[in-house]
């Protein structure tokens, strides 16, 4: 299975004819992310994981697309390709078998209403937390490391790395730091997630791994 990381939360699932996306938000660069992808996961509302316009545009060109996101985001849409899910469903999106954890979005700030996350794991493989660090119940080869948010601080990112014990782990929730803080932060959870037996990597956007 190849794995495409796009700028900030995006991530891209290849494996030969099947094809799914997760977290298509504004900051990525959707016209590749989308091309020809018959499954969309969203973990949650906000921008930076879905651009609803662009989503709509895929779904237009693309009869065969389908959309797996929380109620409230399916509920927005109002379309019959979107699908609400919460915790611990599992279903098939376009040929991969879903299970999902979690339900709700760390908190950023007490005075800011929480909202559902939904966290996705993929095939058995990879699992996308959104934003949050719901710890799944079961085994995890790739864990996607939400790297920096308004609702985390480093040491909690190391933590969850640890907790997770993937083989593999690959950094997202990356956009809104510069070099200096993506080098920095990098550096602490490959030393502390490696002694605990994970690998990390951060991907430059756009490129593609295979896992």
């Amino acid at each position: 299975m190849d794995l495409t990381k796009f700028t900030h939360a995006c991530v891209r699932l290849d494996d030969g004819n099947r094809k799914l996306v997760i977290d298509p938000g504004a900051f990525s660069e959707l016209d590749q992310a989308l091309d020809g992808v018959d499954a969309v996961l969203i973990t949650h509302e906000h921008a930076d994981h879905i651009d609803v316009d662009k989503l709509k545009a895929a779904a237009q060109k693309n009869s065969s697309l389908h959309v797996w996101a929380p109620r409230s985001v399916a509920d927005d849409i109002a379309a019959e390709w979107v699908t609400a899910v919460g915790p611990g469903e599992t279903f098939d999106a376009a040929g991969f078998s879903v299970e999902t954890f979690g339900g709700q979005h760390a908190v950023i700030h007490p005075k800011i209403p929480t909202i559902t996350n939904i966290c996705y794991l993929i095939d058995g493989n990879v699992y996308h937390p959104g934003d949050s660090f719901d710890v799944p119940t079961k085994p995890v080869q790739t864990l996607l490391l939400p790297l920096h948010a308004p609702w985390s601080k480093t040491s909690e990112v190391v933590d969850f790395a640890v907790s997770v014990r993937a083989p593999k782990a690959y950094a997202v929730h990356d956009g809104l730091l510069n070099d200096v803080g993506i080098s920095f932060t990098s550096g602490l959870v490959e030393n502390f997630a490696g002694q605990h037996g994970s690998a990390f990597a951060r991907l430059a956007p756009v490129s593609t791994v295979s896992i």
